[in-house]
């Protein structure tokens, strides 16, 4: 179909890689807890973005260059990691703010928790751009489904792309849906938002370790 071969395995391939959790989806499932619906998909809509710049890349060659080019590698994951590290530190800070108010009265209400100052697309964007590890994926994935002699492959990764995106979509829209129950009770239980937060962020610190760990 259209240059893709063995479309079955692909999907079956696909859905167990969605659902393994990182910070992408880690960090949609935080905004939306706290902030509400709308903005859980903006920065969903900055994964999506992000995973099509490196779907795009990863079709162009670009991804075999910095498997290739050890140096470039390098400065890709260790912008990537510091990002992430640099996220986990305002994550950590946040909960010992929170932790250090947990005696103050919460005035429930439908609203949803302000930030400031955070920009759920652009964060969402970098998370996924810097993220060499899915560039080198999508390249050894990808090219094992599309047929060598189909004249338009170019399509092929377009239709690998859009099963890609849909099964990210409803991945994260659950996500979104489920944070949003989170709030209400993050609202009342600030030892609860704390602790949430505290585990958020070590998780992207180990994001980040793991992203200095890997390998081209």
């Amino acid at each position: 179909m259209l240059g893709v071969i063995d479309l079955p395995t692909y999907l079956a391939g696909l859905v167990l890689i969605v659902l393994l959790p990182g910070p992408n989806s880690l960090y949609v499932l935080s905004v939306a807890a706290r902030r509400g619906i709308r903005t859980g998909y903006t920065a969903a809509a900055g994964v999506w973005c992000g995973d099509t710049v490196l779907m795009t890349l990863s079709a162009a060659g670009v991804a075999s260059l910095l498997q290739a080019n050890a140096v470039l590698f390098g400065i890709v994951k260790y912008a990537g990691a510091g990002y992430l590290t640099w996220l986990a530190v305002g994550m950590l800070r946040a909960a010992w703010g929170i932790w250090r108010t947990r005696h103050e009265r919460v005035v429930e209400s439908g609203a949803p928790e302000p930030v400031a100052e955070e920009r759920p697309f652009r964060r969402a964007l970098v998370i996924s751009l810097f993220n060499p590890k899915a560039i080198l994926f999508f390249v050894a994935f990808f090219v094992q489904f599309v047929d060598p002699g189909y004249a338009y492959p170019a399509l092929s990764f377009v239709v690998l792309g859009a099963f890609a995106q849909l099964a990210s979509f409803l991945y994260l829209s659950a996500l979104i849906c489920g944070g949003t129950k989170l709030a209400a009770a993050f609202r009342r239980r600030k030892r609860l938002s704390a602790g949430a937060t505290t585990a958020a962020g070590a998780l992207f610190l180990g994001f980040a370790v793991k992203l200095t760990l890997a390998s081209a």
